[in-house]
This record gives C-alpha cells, sequence and structure tokens, in this order.
C-alpha cells in the first residue's frame, strides 16, 4: 500500500487514477487547504474514486503538520512506500509568507520522515522543484550542479527537504528518490500557475500579465509525463535498496514566455492583451532540465510536446468551467 500526501492536489490527483489503474493500492493524505479553490480539489477527488474499486483507494483528510494523526495512519496501515507531495507551492506566495512554508514545507516533510524511522518504512519519494536552481548559469540544470543559492524562500524549503531525505536516508536506511519538477501543466492545473491563469484571465476578458521582455522560459512538462515519470521512478526505488538519488523530470525544451502567449493567442483565436510588469522578485529567469539521469535510470522519456499538451489542457478548461 503507498500513502500519497497531497492527493487531492493537481499532481497528486493524477498520480491516483495512474497508479490505481497499474493496480495499487493507496491512502490518499491531503489537508483540502484553501490555497486555491477547494472546489478543484474535490472535483479531483470524485474522479479518483471514479477509477476506485473497493478498497484500493482510502482517502483520509487530514495535515501533515498532525503528528498524532499521522502515527495513527501508520498505526492502521500496512504502509509499504509513500509518494510524499504534500507541501505549500509557489514562488510569489512563499515571498509574502515565509514563515507558513517553512512550517509546512520543512517541518512537514520531517513529521513524514520521522514516521518512516518510527514504523520502519524504507521507501519514500519525495517531491522537489527546479526553482532549486534559483539563476544556475549552466544549461541545462543537471543533478550535479550545486544549489546552494535559491533565491525565493518555497525553492529554500525544497533544497532543506532534500537534505533531510539524505539525512535520515543515512541514519535510517531509508531509500529516497528526490524529483524536481519542472513547471508541470495540464489538465486541472493549479488556477496560480501560467496557463491555467492565463485562461481564467482570458476569458474573462481582462489582460494578461507580461513580465520583463518576454524572454524569461519555463521547462513546460505535461502531467502524463510527470506521472509515468514517478511511477517508473517508484518501480526502480523498488527493486533497488540503500539508494538515494536526485532526478529531474522536465521536458527538455524550454518555452519563453512570449512564444507561450503566442501558442495560447493561436490557439483561442484571439489577440491577448498583455500587461507589462517587472520580473518579479524571487522568479528565476530560466528552468531547462538534463534529463539524462532519469531516462539512464528508469527511461524517463516525456513525449508531449507543448501544442499537444495545451490542446488537452485547453478542451479540460472549456468542459470543467462551463459545466
Amino acid at each position: 500500500m503507498i500513502l500519497i500526501t497531497g492527493a487531492a492536489g493537481f499532481i497528486g490527483s493524477h498520480l491516483c487514477e495512474r497508479l490505481l489503474i497499474s493496480g495499487y493500492k493507496i491512502i490518499g493524505l491531503d489537508n483540502l487547504c484553501d490555497f486555491y479553490d477547494i472546489k478543484l480539489k474535490r472535483y479531483n477527488l470524485e474522479l479518483i474514486n471514479a477509477k476506485s474499486q473497493r478498497d484500493n483507494f482510502i482517502f483520509i483528510q487530514d495535515d501533515i503538520l498532525n503528528v498524532k494523526s499521522l502515527e495513527s495512519i501508520f498505526e492502521k496501515y500496512k504502509i509499504d512506500s509513500i509518494i510524499h507531495l504534500a507541501a505549500m507551492a509557489g514562488v510569489r506566495p512563499s515571498i509574502e509568507n515565509p514563515v507558513l512554508y517553512q512550517k509546512v514545507n520543512v517541518q512537514g516533510t520531517q513529521n513524514i520522515l520521522e514516521c518512516c524511522k518510527k514504523f520502519g518504512i524504507k521507501k519514500l519519494i519525495f517531491a522537489s522543484s527546479s526553482s532549486i536552481y534559483g539563476n544556475n548559469k549552466k544549461i541545462p540544470f543537471s543533478e550535479e550542479d550545486k544549489v546552494d543559492n535559491p533565491i525565493s524562500p518555497y525553492a529554500a524549503t525544497k533544497k532543506a527537504g532534500e537534505l533531510f531525505c539524505h539525512t535520515y536516508h543515512y541514519l535510517y536506511d531509508i531509500d529516497v528518490a528526490c524529483l524536481r519538477f519542472f513547471t508541470v501543466y495540464g489538465q486541472r492545473q493549479r488556477p496560480d500557475l501560467a496557463i491555467h491563469k492565463f485562461a481564467k484571465l482570458i476569458s474573462e476578458g481582462e489582460k494578461v500579465p507580461f513580465y520583463g521582455n518576454g524572454t524569461t522560459a519555463r521547462d513546460y512538462t505535461f502531467i502524463d509525463d510527470i506521472t509515468d515519470g514517478i511511477e517508473k521512478c517508484l518501480d526502480w526505488l523498488n527493486s533497488n535498496e540503500n539508494v538515494f538519488e536526485i532526478f529531474n523530470l522536465g521536458n527538455n525544451k524550454p518555452i519563453e514566455l512570449k512564444e507561450l502567449i503566442s501558442l495560447i493567442s493561436q490557439y483561442l483565436n484571439t489577440e491577448i492583451e498583455i500587461e507589462k510588469l517587472p520580473v518579479p522578485k524571487g522568479d528565476v529567469m530560466l528552468t531547462y532540465a538534463d534529463i539524462t539521469k532519469a531516462n539512464k535510470y528508469f527511461g524517463y522519456n516525456p513525449k508531449t510536446a507543448i501544442n499537444g499538451g495545451l490542446e488537452k489542457f485547453f478542451d479540460w478548461f472549456d468542459s470543467y468551467y462551463k459545466k
């Protein structure tokens, strides 16, 4: 049985659906916080439940900061591995509330690791982030690069999470894979992220924020490629012992902001009004994943180009907001 934290979120819900189809039994843990509209999270849970049968998916609404509740879950269920996705997400909100981000992302991760130690769980996947690279000068970003200069509290908490994972691996023989996700998008994407945010603004006749000169770029990675990578990594982790590894999960094809706006404009067949703004403090200029290591270790090979991913997103967007 797998414990997936953050199960009602964007990545978590897609991952639950995928692993249920693959035959796994899942405990989904989520506190359903109101960082964004809870209706979307409840919608995600409905879709997961539609894929589940009998007792192969158990949802628990609780918080990774609640140690007693966490321990009761581990006492009640025989958990074999954990995929820890739960976190306060987002670079800009972390600048507004760094203490909350530290509490949830660092203390919450340590709570999970303490449960691994106490209950003998030996397999853990930790969700890290491309933001950990900061304004890295060398491209594409490699897992071997130094990541000692985060430029947002969110990035700093993810770096801290990786360090705690390594410490518990070393002290307590917990096998860990840290996955650095690169700008994940697709159906049910978080509303605060660029593509979903832009689509909502355009549909409401509002201007789209255009930061800098439009040359900031992100390695947009489609959700199906991310969940495929996580499942392959889980298989690899379960087949190996005494391992601690960090892997990039990206698309290896950065898209500039001005190109993204153009693609969205073409897809919607409409002229997009933009509002020029300075690049916010904490935002990195570029993310660009070297995915050689993930490909070598477990055959990670993203297949979805930005055009195909945008089409699937907008098909979902139209159906979700018109229902």
